[in-house]
């Protein structure tokens, strides 16, 4: 199992809910959450094998930026 992070543009639980349906399509992911009390707007994804390019086609996709963070240390809420 591995957990990534990535920085996002999802900033409200609309906005999860938003989203919610295009990366519930992205194979491979067992988990998922946004801490949009991070300034960062912190994406962590748990799963095996998660295909980058399909996470951030399904991200841009519902309207939303996305970026490749530290994969091993999870980002700090301030």
């Amino acid at each position: 199992m591995e957990t990534k992070h990535y920085q996002t543009t999802i900033n409200c639980p609309k906005c999860i809910k938003a989203v919610s349906g295009f990366i519930e399509e992205v194979p491979n992911i067992d988990h998922w959450e946004v801490d949009i009390a991070n300034p960062n707007k912190i994406l962590t994804v748990t799963g095996e094998n998660i295909d980058w390019h399909l996470l951030q086609e399904a991200v841009l996709d519902a309207g939303y930026d996305i970026q490749e963070v530290s994969t091993s240390v999870p980002p700090q809420t301030e």
